[in-house]
C-alpha cells in the first residue's frame, strides 16, 4: 500500500493507452469522424477506470484508492487521446497541400487558379472558403491570426477529451466500488 495507485491500475493505464490509439487511428485516420472519437472518450473511461480495479482485485480497502486509481487510468487515457488528437490535427493542418480546390495543374504542367501555400495557407485558404465571412466577423484575416485561433480551438478540445475521459475512469471506479466482489468473510 506504499504506491499511489495499484499496480492493476497501471496495466490499465497502458490497456487505456492503447484503447486511445485503437479510437484515433479507427475515427480521425481511417474512417474520419471525429464525433465518434468525443461520443466514445466518456465510455472509454467507465471501462478503463472499471478495469483498473478489476486488474487491482480491488476487493476490500479505502473507497480513495478505488477512485484514485480510477482517476489514474482516465486520466492517462485521456491525455493519449488528446496527443493523438493534437497529433493528427497537427499532420492535416501542416501538411494541407490545398489539393483538390488549390494548386492544382492541367495535363501540361500549368497551374489552374486559386492557389495556396502549402501548410496553414492552404488551411487557411480552405477555411477562408468555406468560413470566411464568419472568421472574419471573429476578427480572422489571414493564415497567422488563423493559425493561432485554430490551436486554440485544438487545445481547448484536448482540454475537454481529457477531461471527459478522466470523469470516465472515476465513474467506472464508482461502479466498481458499489458492485465490486466483497472479501470473503474470515471463518
Amino acid at each position: 500500500m506504499t504506491r499511489i495507485v495499484d499496480k492493476g491500475a497501471v496495466t490499465a493505464a497502458w490497456v487505456g493507452m492503447g484503447v486511445a490509439i485503437t479510437l484515433a487511428l479507427s475515427f480521425l485516420l481511417i474512417i474520419p469522424i471525429e464525433p465518434i472519437y468525443w461520443l466514445l472518450s466518456l465510455p472509454a473511461g467507465l471501462l478503463i477506470g472499471y478495469y483498473a480495479n478489476t486488474k487491482a482485485d480491488r476487493r476490500a480497502g479505502p473507497w480513495g484508492r478505488i477512485l484514485l486509481n480510477g482517476i489514474f487510468s482516465g486520466l492517462a487515457t485521456g491525455l493519449c487521446m488528446a496527443v493523438f488528437l493534437l497529433g493528427i490535427k497537427a499532420i492535416f493542418f501542416y501538411a494541407d497541400t490545398g489539393f483538390p480546390d488549390f494548386n492544382r495543374s492541367d495535363q501540361n504542367g500549368a497551374v489552374i487558379p486559386p492557389t495556396c501555400e502549402s501548410g496553414r495557407g492552404c488551411a487557411w485558404a480552405r477555411y477562408d472558403k468555406d468560413r470566411g465571412v464568419a472568421l472574419r466577423a471573429a476578427g480572422i484575416a489571414d493564415a497567422a491570426t488563423f493559425e493561432r485561433y485554430y490551436w486554440e480551438q485544438q487545445v481547448s478540445a484536448g482540454a475537454s477529451l481529457i477531461i471527459l475521459t478522466t470523469l470516465g475512469g472515476i465513474g467506472g471506479a464508482a461502479l466498481y466500488g458499489s458492485a465490486r466482489p466483497k472479501a470473503p468473510k474470515p471463518a
